[in-house]
């Protein structure tokens, strides 16, 4: 018997039924979100001392939830995430904010969807921002940034002050990551678990294309191909799932998170 040739439409609505049905996601706070997020991106080694940043939209008008300032993402615990309000003081918890999550307040308030932001100042994005390149998607694991990963060419300096978000949120603009010349990169997601796979495929994207380069001029895929691989990459099945894994990959390090 013959195979049927089936067009690829079919197989991708398919695949989205049974993720559905099979793959399923923990249900946990915000706070444990934010903690296995933390430990997530410890564990791609996107740690940099104390200047990176993840926060998450608070259901309170114009305050954010954010790691106490002082500890790594490593050792980040529910319990070490403090609400803050617009003003940087904190609501709920103990402790304080780290200083430069204030350009945060811009991208929330100038983007409704987004309801997590990380910023870090990983290896291999840094040095794309120190080189001042932006992305070029040249390979398929690439792709959820294809399109949505914008490029700031300038350094507005730390980010403490409101002039710094202005610009920031101005040049990211609808899109879900950008990379800042001589800085770092951020990632804006519809939640905690997307910012942090964006995150992650991002910092693997510069890697990749830094180590490209060596071998040549690099081609982007195809815009066609590239468009249906990030809408297909980014389904919140795959995302979840994705997120799941990394969580359980996290809990073999020391000091487990508490449930």
């Amino acid at each position: 018997m013959a195979t049927q040739l089936r067009d690829k439409k079919y197989f991708d609505n398919r695949a989205t039924r049974e993720m559905k049905q099979h793959l399923r996601s923990s249900k946990r706070t915000l706070q444990e979100t934010l903690a296995y997020s933390a430990r997530i991106l410890a564990l791609t080694e996107q740690e940099a001392g104390l200047a990176g940043q993840l926060t998450a939209r608070s259901e309170r008008p114009n305050a954010y939830w954010t790691l106490r300032f002082g500890l790594g993402f490593d050792e980040a615990t529910p319990e070490d995430f403090i609400e803050v309000d617009g003003d940087l003081n904190t609501l709920t918890g103990e402790g304080m904010p780290n200083p430069a999550t204030r350009f945060h307040l811009w991208v929330y308030e100038a983007r409704p969807d987004v309801n997590s932001i990380i910023h870090t100042h990983s290896p291999w994005a840094s040095a794309l921002a120190a080189a001042r390149q932006p992305l070029v998607i040249s390979q398929m694991d690439m792709t959820p940034l294809h399109d949505d990963c914008a490029f700031l060419a300038d350094w507005p300096g730390v980010p403490i002050a409101d002039e710094e978000g202005v610009i920031i949120s101005k040049a990211l603009g609808n899109k879900r990551a950008i990379i800042l010349a001589h800085h770092g990169y951020l990632t804006a997601g519809k939640s905690v678990e997307e910012a942090t796979y964006l995150s992650v495929y991002l910092e693997r994207a510069a890697r990749m294309q830094a180590r490209a380069r060596t071998f040549g001029e690099l081609t982007q895929v195809d815009d066609t191909l590239a468009r249906e691989a990030h809408d297909y990459l980014l389904k919140p099945s795959i995302v979840n799932a994705t997120f799941e894994y990394w969580c359980r990959q996290t809990r073999g390090t020391p000091a487990p998170i508490s449930a």
